[in-house]
């Protein structure tokens, strides 16, 4: 039998995101495992001219984003009550940050969704649910959009 006694539901606060967060609930429910709501304030696009012209730009920028998820997790765990709620922000690169927590925390399912980017822009800006996919230490749950539907050639 399989037992999921901690799930984590990694967000990045779009709308995308949400499409994932029926799953997280209700296999948490389903387990009574203990949910982890993570978002990651993603530092890439801060490259090193930035940070040596403006270093207290960075810092401002980055606590308020940071302050930012904490209370957009702060609201979200209402959509999650009766359950053991988990909330933290962290900040890096996405998917190297939600691979490390899951680690640390022994986490045992991710659930997430994809933006569904295709083409050029998937690409360029690539897929963070991809990535973890790649390099997650668990089983990962992706969930797509409705919007981006499947047609058979």
């Amino acid at each position: 039998m399989i037992r999921l006694s901690r799930i984590l539901y990694p967000t990045d606060l779009s709308r995308y995101a949400t499409q994932a967060q029926p799953y997280a609930l209700e296999l948490a429910r389903a387990f009574s495992a203990q949910l982890h709501l993570v978002h990651v304030v993603d530092t890439h696009w801060l490259g090193p001219v930035v940070s040596a012209e403006f270093p207290g730009l960075i810092e401002d920028s980055l606590r308020l984003h940071r302050q930012a998820g904490e209370q957009a997790l702060a609201d979200l765990r209402q959509d999650f009550a009766g359950l053991e709620v988990r909330t933290c922000v962290l900040v890096g690169t996405p998917h190297v940050e939600l691979v490390r927590y899951a680690t640390r925390e022994a986490i045992d399912l991710i659930v997430m969704a994809t933006h569904g980017r295709t083409g050029v822009a998937h690409a360029l800006i690539g897929s963070v649910a991809e990535k973890v996919v790649q390099m997650a230490p668990c089983p990962v749950l992706t969930t797509k959009s409705p919007e981006h539907v499947f047609v058979m050639p």
